[in-house]
């Protein structure tokens, strides 16, 4: 079928299944990330990431913002970039392969002061290591900054503790995974949800639930004194449309699997992941650096990394990701590399990456 609608949902009357669309995909954020209010979606996560920090300056007032060492390099510089036309000072934590029994946040609360606007981590992070950041939370709530958690990964929140009950203050994330083609790259659908005393300085549409003059239940776009259409420079942020049509089937997915369902698809992935870990581990020449994990995990080969996905790649596997593609200026990043198992990886998969890697890595 085809989504007919109006380009943005300015006139209520004529754009009911849009506004519920946004309405129901507002909730499910909500909802999976433990927040009390969530915006109409964003452009994608890392463009969520930036409007986010942009957010944490206006709440606080204040210009330093710090990111965590575990974020996606690629956030990093999308929120650089925003942040160099703005008064905001970027201050970068130092990325750290994964130990297996380190998991605490104190090298990074040790950067919060009373000058810090907020901190953003991710969860899972990059590295894919599970941290709870609770006493994160606590530390900043003391010294007035915002935590702000990324989650690029939204199936997780299936089985992990959500953000809001580690006391985020905001909560930014991808939702491609969940109904959202690839496509080369995009569209994608980003997510924001924040506490709700933050609401008027949260950018984004807002799709309310009202009753129109018959008493009869519809939606509308609320608050609309924080967008640009009407406060121009002034708004709250520029973000003009938003990912409309890819949170409608962000959220239809969803629905589809229902809480039971979201749960078990959480767990699948990392049954299956788990199993390749285990497998790999038993391999000479492989080290798991993670504890915990959920479906992305970073070993460690006994030569360089990038060589071995390319030998793969020849025989047909993808193998993962080599950090050093990421991270070029790190000589112990060289014999690193990130590997995921999702709910598509079949048990052949995974025996055709180990017997390819027990070849390739003495």
């Amino acid at each position: 079928g085809e989504f007919l609608t109006a380009y943005t949902p300015y006139q209520p009357e004529i754009s009911q299944g849009t506004l519920q669309a946004l309405f129901e995909f507002q909730t499910q954020v909500a909802l999976i990330t433990g927040m009390e209010v969530a915006n109409g979606s964003m452009y994608d996560g890392s463009t969520a990431c930036a409007e986010a920090v942009l957010m944490a300056g206006r709440v606080t007032k204040r210009r330093c913002a710090v990111l965590s060492g575990g974020l996606n390099p690629f956030y990093c510089d999308v929120v650089e970039t925003l942040a160099q036309f703005t008064e905001l000072v970027i201050e970068k934590s130092r990325p750290d392969a994964p130990k297996r029994d380190h998991h605490d946040t104190l090298a990074l609360e040790a950067h919060v002061n009373n000058e810090t606007a907020c901190v953003v981590v991710q969860y899972p992070d990059f590295f894919g290591v599970i941290r709870d950041f609770s006493n994160l939370s606590t530390c900043c709530r003391e010294q007035g900054a915002l935590l702000i958690v990324v989650v690029t990964e939204p199936v997780a929140l299936g089985a992990l503790k959500a953000p809001g009950d580690m006391g985020a203050d905001i909560v930014v994330g991808e939702g491609q995974s969940l109904g959202v083609g690839l496509s080369f790259g995009g569209p994608y659908v980003g997510f924001f949800a924040i506490k709700e005393k933050y609401l008027r300085q949260m950018p984004g549409r807002v799709a309310g639930e009202t009753l129109d003059s018959n008493g009869r239940r519809g939606w509308v776009l609320t608050l609309n004194a924080r967008e640009q259409h009407i406060r121009r420079e002034k708004a709250t942020s520029n973000i003009c449309t938003n990912s409309g049509l890819c949170a409608l089937a962000f959220s239809i997915h969803l629905a589809l699997l229902g809480e039971d369902g979201f749960t078990r698809l959480a767990a699948l992935n990392h049954a299956i992941a788990q199993s390749l870990a285990d497998h790999l581990t038993n391999l000479p020449g492989i080290e798991v650096l993670n504890g915990a994990f959920f479906n992305e995990f970073t070993v460690r080969l006994s030569r360089a990394a990038a060589p071995v996905i390319d030998e793969l790649a020849e025989q047909r596997i993808l193998a993962g990701v080599p950090l050093s593609r990421l991270y070029p200026d790190r000589d112990d990043f060289t014999d690193l590399a990130l590997i995921t198992a999702t709910e598509t990886t079949t048990e052949s998969d995974i025996q055709a990456l180990v017997k390819a890697l027990s070849e390739s890595v003495p």
